[in-house]
């Protein structure tokens, strides 16, 4: 990404494919805080209309959304590709997926906002779950669609008017694809984007008339967006960085499925994944065994090359800069003495020199005070640490300050689920990690400092609604018995 001003002198960003950084895939205009204001105004004008829809006139309207988008799925898929790097045949999952998801939240929102009502010697009660008017939603580059999708369709489902602002390194494909969504709604100032970087986020965020703020991306990010939510008192959702391990019990079967499941639960995005393994715990005896099921899937799935082109599951990393980072944490390790272990293979078709590429590799000898072990790494290597005992391997997966997924891999369900509970995570897979684990009832977020609130189930809706209270004491209806009898609340 380089920037730019256009012809009216504003501030803009131009991207350029990673994987073939000679080419432009596209230049947008930045927003200035005059500009979001104007979007963000109109927002909170059509929200009051669709806020006064029934939940089914709005399932309905999203219904429509994911049909209009169903047509540009290819188009999308091959856009996302070349500003992001992801292999097609992913980003054509993602994009599919984000129509998912609105069809999803369609479905469920009706009965999940539908009031509470108890009417009885108690009293009356009617609780009703009210959306928050406009959300101001901050997304990242690696997952655009869908964790686009995400925020998007449970706000709107109940109720919200949403303003995007998506990274500037992949804004073209939440761009189009929001527009779609956005003309089949009754009003299309309900969902807008605004793009630009810390300003223009700034400017949303701290908006008198955001009144829910939603934000997945690193920790540093998070810090900046919790504060000016913070100082606006505005609720948040934020999905941070993690720094994921996955715990191999010694009797884990794994065959060669598995280890493929493994492997790209480490490497697919580039390894550019919030919920990616990065820490992979084995027992001591089977680390020989378990470095040669890698390899030999890696030497199966694991090919290195444009995304665009046929049979590429591994493309670039999104910048320069993450690829020099990588490289040089890759060194370090190295000159303290880990081993490193090459995987995959390069598709023949690919000038690696053209294009952000990092070589995939696996790490063994590391030691858990090494940068790539201590932080996220966020890129296509993967350390490999033996352990002698579970309390070990449970302590070492604790370690640190992130707690978003992990994983445990073994014969034994049940004991699967009880080494589960011990872990520090938000999302604990069994038996698989990454995307291959996830579902959409199931609500996905972090502990510890990897953020708050949650994405997917029902759980992710809720975040887009306050339960508002109206309550008559049965005390004090028509043949209550008055003020002494109610002088304690009643259950």
């Amino acid at each position: 990404m380089t920037g730019s001003a256009t012809t009216d002198g504003r501030a803009s960003s131009v991207r350029h494919n990673p994987a073939r950084t000679d080419e432009v895939v596209g230049e947008v205009a930045h927003l200035d805080a005059a500009a979001v204001d104007a979007v963000v105004r109109d927002a909170d004008a059509a929200q009051r209309a669709w806020a006064a829809a029934s939940p089914e006139e709005r399932a309905h309207a999203l219904r429509a959304a994911a049909d209009a988008l169903d047509p540009t799925l290819d188009d999308l898929a091959r856009l996302v590709a070349r500003e992001t790097g992801k292999p097609l045949a992913d980003a054509r999952g993602e994009a599919g997926f984000a129509a998912t998801v609105l069809r999803w939240y369609a479905d469920r929102g009706p009965s999940l906002l539908a009031d509470r009502v108890e009417d009885d010697e108690r009293g009356r009660l009617v609780v009703t779950r009210r959306p928050y008017g406009v959300v101001g939603a901050v997304t990242p580059w690696n997952a655009p669609l869908i964790l686009a999708a995400l925020k998007v369709a449970p706000a709107l489902v109940a109720g919200n008017a949403v303003v995007v602002k998506p990274s500037p390194l992949a804004p073209f494909g939440v761009e189009r694809m929001l527009a779609t969504i956005a003309g089949a709604l009754p009003d299309g100032r309900l969902l807008r984007t605004v793009h630009g970087d810390a300003p223009t986020a700034t400017a949303l965020v701290g908006h008198p008339a955001v009144r829910r703020v939603a934000f997945t991306g690193g920790e540093g990010a998070g810090r900046a967006i919790a504060g000016l939510a913070g100082r606006s008192l505005t609720p948040s959702v934020l999905e941070l960085g993690g720094n994921d391990p996955a715990v191999l019990l010694e009797d884990a079967g794994l065959d060669d499925a598995a280890y493929e499941r493994l492997l790209m639960a480490a490497f697919a995005t580039s390894g550019q994944v919030c919920m990616a393994v990065k820490r992979l715990y084995v027992p001591t005896d089977r680390l020989g065994e378990v470095l040669e099921g890698l390899t030999s899937a890696a030497d199966r799935v694991l090919r290195v090359g444009d995304p665009l082109a046929p049979g590429v599951t591994m493309g670039p990393v999104v910048t320069a800069a993450s690829a020099r980072r990588l490289g040089g944490l890759v060194a370090g390790a190295v000159a303290s003495g880990a081993r490193r272990v090459p995987l995959g293979s390069t598709d023949p078709g690919t000038d690696l020199g053209g294009g952000h590429f990092v070589p995939p590799v696996l790490l063994t000898g590391v030691g858990d005070d090494a940068p790539v072990v201590a932080a996220e790494q966020f890129g296509p290597v993967l350390p490999v640490l033996g352990y002698d005992s579970l309390d070990e391997a449970v302590g070492r997966a604790n370690a640190g300050e992130l707690g978003l997924g992990a994983s445990v891999w073994s014969a034994d369900e049940d004991r699967a689920f009880a080494v589960a509970s011990r872990l520090e995570a938000g999302f604990t897979f069994v038996n698989t990690h990454n995307r291959t684990g996830m579902a959409l009832r199931a609500p996905f977020g972090g502990t510890k400092r990897s953020g708050w609130g949650r994405e997917y189930g029902d759980e992710g809706l809720a975040e887009y609604v306050q339960d508002c209270v109206v309550h008559a004491p049965g005390a004090f209806r028509a043949g209550g018995a008055g003020l002494a009898a109610a002088a304690y609340p009643a259950g």
